[in-house]
């Protein structure tokens, strides 16, 4: 073991690994080869993972963010020396993948009970190699293995704990608007050129659970999306330094986007619609949602000529949506659109009940909320669940 120890020492690409909290337990038993400090190294991993080692191992590896993999990401041939490098550390991986438990207890003078841990037959180099030849659809790092993410505070990307789990096959009607979307995030996919999407219409059609359906369903084809809040808007500049050299695709997702003529963020999201994300990141997109067609909240003194030149102003307002590619709207269901999509829900929850009834009820419920809506009859739908 002492042997191995060294070779971890002097791991040069995977260097970050021998900071993981497994690994490093795993150096401080083979130091200090103690009960103790066997004890921590199987609390750790049986934390990380269950206590799998080889899959460990596997996952750790795939999610380094080192030279080697974002070169590779940026379509780069790394040069032999580096590739020998890269080789040697996997074998020194997969010698730590294979150890058992009774390698380990070997080197513990100790005769009572010492915690057991799982293997897989796995092959290190080759899942490694096999991801970096697909780099484009697995990524690396915090974006190898999430799908969602948002901007805190500080303005870092940072992984959405727990995502928007809705599928394509939830969503009800609107099949030519999901069909728009689908048709530009696959262009994404595969390097053509894509139009950044504005979605405008009524609260509660369903404009925000379709873009993240869609982000869902491709996911596993290398997609990510990015939730930016508005009041974030000037971080999208930092925000497309670091995604341009990433191997896989975005979707930057702005929910909600309204603005007053005069806000700061108006002319920042404009000059980057005007040529910024196709220009500098060919893999980012921007998709957003306005319950406002112009997106900008008009008055009547905009209209009605409190400036000279009202019609600029006004060209002006509306200037932005028309910076998107492609605009979808997705109107307020009609009574007919409602019940169905209340039939659909039903039908999927299991739900029943006479179709007549089901329909008086619905019927009922969107009235005394004045409108019909995808989301009423998703919440007329757990209105009805909550009571069986």
């Amino acid at each position: 073991m002492e042997e191995l120890k060294l070779k971890l020492d002097t791991l040069c690409i995977f260097r970050e690994l021998l900071k993981d909290e497994v690994i490093s337990a795993l150096l401080s038993f083979f130091d200090t080869p103690t009960p103790s400090a066997y004890a921590r190294f199987t609390s750790a991993h049986y934390e990380k993972n269950g206590g799998n080692i080889s899959l460990y191992v596997k996952e750790i590896c795939e999610n380094s963010e080192n030279v080697y993999v974002k070169s590779i990401g940026r379509g780069e041939v790394p040069p032999d020396y580096m590739k020998d490098c890269l080789y040697s550390e996997l074998s020194v991986l997969q010698e730590v993948s294979s150890l058992t438990k009774a390698e380990l207890s070997e080197m513990v003078d100790y005769k009572g009970f010492l915690p057991d841990f799982s293997h897989s037959d796995i092959n290190i180099s080759e899942s490694y190699l096999e991801r970096t030849r697909n780099i484009g659809k697995y990524g690396y790092g915090i974006y190898a293995k999430n799908r969602m993410f948002r901007v805190d505070e500080e303005d870092r990307i940072v992984p959405v704990a727990n995502p928007d789990r809705t599928e394509l096959s939830q969503l009800v009607d609107y099949e030519y608007e999901r069909g728009v979307i689908l048709d530009n995030t696959r262009a994404l996919l595969e390097g053509k050129p894509a139009a950044n999407i504005l979605l405008t219409g009524d609260a509660g059609t369903g404009k925000s659970s379709t873009v993240k359906a869609v982000a869902n369903a491709l996911w596993k084809e290398g997609l990510r999306i990015v939730e930016i809040r508005k009041e974030q808007l000037r971080a999208i500049p930092k925000i497309l330094d670091e995604l341009s050299g990433n191997p896989l695709k975005f979707v930057l997702f702005i929910d909600d986007l309204s603005f007053l003529k005069d806000d700061d963020n108006f002319n920042g999201l404009k000059a980057v619609l005007e040529g910024s994300v196709t220009g500098k990141s060919g893999n980012v997109v921007i998709y957003a949602t306005s319950n406002r067609r112009h997106i900008v909240k008009e008055s009547f003194s905009d209209r009605e000529g409190d400036d000279i030149h009202r019609s600029e102003t006004i060209q002006e307002l509306v200037s932005l949506s028309e910076r998107f590619g492609i605009h979808l709207t997705f109107s307020k269901p009609n009574k007919d659109t409602f019940l169905h999509i209340v039939h659909h829900l039903a039908d999927e929850k299991g739900i029943d009940m006479e179709g007549s009834e089901l329909e008086l009820l619905a019927e009922r419920f969107a009235l005394a909320r004045g409108g019909r809506s995808a989301r009423l009859a998703q919440q007329f739908i757990d209105g009805i669940l909550s009571k069986q």
